[in-house]
């Protein structure tokens, strides 16, 4: 392999292009979030799951503004997001978080667009869940990561641990508000959980990723070094063709897809990829290496 080959499988860098464009959606996504919490959901004491929900909470017993919550809470996340999926994901999410912390500020004093509860569940719940930042390779909720780190050491998966958490943080709703904002917050993280599946295609789920291409051992080793994911080559025939096939299968998780699929198209723009959700993963080596 030659050094411009092992360069590649390290880091490719982003045009100007891409990262502008990376940053455009991501602010989009962050003034998304920003518009569900503080024009629906703060107004009416309803809460989100995660550390969005904790935010919330400190900020109305404070009277602390919800920005700065948002932000200092999820900065040790940051740096666990760095340890596990690089640095792009690391900067986008806290590019991500640092937009939707000036926002939120900006519009709190912006009178709630409804006051009827139920309408802003449904609405704020929908905002937050158009998931364009998970989309776009960063996070604005540090709960996900932590999940992700948990769930290599226990035998759950990443969607049990994250409704674990919430579990306890949208009850608590109901002690610092009242226990019907306590039921309208679960109501509204259950939309905001289905529209990112419906953006997103897919929330805490593994997937299993196949590529065929002519660049196999390439991609792989990138995945390897990019991702921190085990690949596992399989042999395959074309039945039209005739010809021999070098397989790809690895499994990841959502938040990398989209690295993946950056990673299959430096190589090889044209290669056969296919991703599926995975319910369930038990067994073998699939854990994840730190990547720096």
């Amino acid at each position: 392999m030659t050094e411009l080959e092992k360069a590649k499988i390290q880091h490719r860098k982003l045009s100007k292009g891409q990262v502008f464009g990376r940053a455009v959606a991501i602010a989009i996504g962050a003034l998304l979030m920003a518009t569900g919490l503080e024009i629906f959901l703060v107004p009416n004491h309803v809460v989100d799951g995660g550390i969005t929900g904790i935010s919330i909470m400190l900020s109305h017993i404070t009277g602390v503004n919800l920005g700065i919550f948002l932000f200092v809470l999820n900065l040790p996340f940051v740096f666990i997001g760095y340890k596990q999926m690089g640095k792009t994901f690391a900067l986008s999410t806290i590019f991500g978080i640092l937009v939707v912390s000036i926002l939120t500020s900006m519009f709190h004093e912006v009178p709630a667009f409804t006051a009827d509860v139920l309408l802003a569940t449904v609405f704020g719940g929908i905002i937050l869940g158009i998931g364009l930042v998970i989309r776009y390779g960063g996070a604005l909720d540090g709960t996900e990561i932590l999940a992700i780190l948990i769930s290599k050491k226990i035998p759950f998966s990443v969607g049990e641990i994250v409704m674990f958490f919430n579990f306890f943080i949208l009850g608590a709703a109901g002690f610092v508000f009242t226990w019907d904002r306590a039921m309208y917050s679960i109501l509204a993280y259950i939309i905001a959980a289905k529209a990112i599946d419906t953006v997103v295609e897919g929330l805490e789920e593994s997937k299993s990723a196949w590529i065929i291409s002519e660049y196999s051992d390439e991609i792989g080793d990138a995945i390897n070094a990019r991702l921190g994911r085990g690949v596992t080559y399989l042999h395959g025939e074309g039945a039209y063709t005739g010809d021999d096939k070098k397989v790809i299968f690895c499994i990841i998780t959502r938040l990398e897809e989209s690295k993946l699929k950056t990673i299959v198209e430096d190589f090889d723009p044209t290669a056969f990829l296919a991703v599926a959700d995975i319910t369930e993963v038990r067994g073998g080596r699939f854990k994840k290496r730190n990547i720096h």
